[in-house]
């Protein structure tokens, strides 16, 4: 059961913004502070977690949370691990095992960690592959809050999120995540009705229909590679697909707008950090965009599998038969990858 203690504390936390929030109604100068004041005390995800690990029994501790360099005898280093269909412990969030307030908790951070305007098609997602939020999901929390090493972690189905506050050096979202989603059936039709993220794919496509005929080719790949090889390859190792650095112009806009499309789901400040990692290894212009002819479902060349990688950068879409997403992403391609 979570102690007086820490109930009082989130609810002080959160009664907090309220009260600057209500301050910056009024306007005038009080409302310029009140609004740095809010800015300042509003929470984050890395707070709730924080406020979460707090309100842990310590029967809770012993199955949830674990030292920051703590190795799992199954997944590895559990900080860096990222699976499609996976649970980094055993309980479960919508289980017994949490209080009420904790559930909540679990939910705030989460929230925290997704846009609003993302919220529904999440819950769209998690009510298609597990019945649910917190139904098949588990966290963990890794390290200590306050200590600069620090984790949440939650895993399910078509689940793997994290953040950490950047504990962790050199990586966005504190390490690499997984999205998916199967809208039913397994195996999707062409057209991937009702699923949240072939948008995403619809965009990458468009650029696909922007190249010319050798620009095509070179974009177009006949090997699939296995959806968790996501590790780094840096500059050292062939990537395949065409270089970005060779689109025009307006294809080149037209991939910003697919970069766009793909960060949306996130809040600001993971999207800022991908955007500052892949500046720092040369941008989209030291990326390739590849299109994989197999798993062409319907075989209507709207490509289903496709992938945008570059030295410390990949983003592997896999649409077939249903939607799986792996993100990597790093400011140095020596970061090593656990998938």
């Amino acid at each position: 059961m979570a102690s007086p203690q820490s109930v009082l504390s989130r609810r002080r936390l959160l009664s907090g913004v309220a009260g600057a929030a209500g301050i910056a109604a009024v306007g005038g100068p009080m409302a310029i502070a009140a609004d740095a004041a809010a800015a300042a005390t509003a929470p984050t995800a890395e707070s709730l977690a924080g406020v979460l690990h707090e309100s842990l029994s310590p029967e809770q501790r012993a199955q949830v949370c674990f030292p920051w360099n703590y190795t799992h005898p199954k997944f590895g280093l559990l900080r860096t691990r990222v699976g499609n269909n996976w649970n980094a412990t055993e309980p479960e969030v919508a289980s017994d095992f949490f209080t009420k307030d904790q559930q909540r908790l679990v939910r705030e951070i989460f929230e925290h960690l997704i846009e609003p305007a993302w919220h529904a098609r999440f819950d769209q997602q998690m009510e298609d592959d597990c019945g649910g939020f917190g139904h098949g999901h588990s966290i963990a929390l890794i390290g200590e809050p306050g200590s600069g090493t620090f984790q949440f972690l939650l895993t399910g189905r078509h689940m793997t999120l994290r953040c950490d506050g950047d504990a962790a050096e050199h990586v966005a979202f504190g390490g690499p995540i997984f999205y998916g989603h199967d809208a039913g059936g397994f195996n999707e039709e062409k057209d991937h009705p009702g699923n949240v993220f072939w948008p995403q794919a619809l965009a990458a496509n468009r650029v696909f229909e922007m190249l010319d005929g050798r620009q095509r080719r070179e974009a177009l790949v006949a090997r699939l590679p296995r959806e968790n090889a996501v590790a780094f390859r840096g500059r050292r190792s062939p990537i395949s697909g065409i270089p970005v650095s060779d689109l025009s112009p307006d294809q080149r806009e037209e991939l910003e707008k697919v970069l766009t499309v793909l960060l949306e789901p996130y809040r600001t400040v993971d999207r800022d950090e991908v955007r500052g990692c892949l500046e720092r290894q040369g941008g989209l212009d030291d990326c390739r965009l590849a299109f994989y002819t197999k798993g062409d479902i319907g075989n209507d060349r709207v490509w289903d599998n496709w992938r945008l990688e570059g030295p410390a950068f990949v983003w592997h879409f896999r649409g077939a038969p249903h939607v799986h997403v792996w993100v990597n992403v790093a400011d140095s391609p020596t970061v090593a990858t656990n998938a």
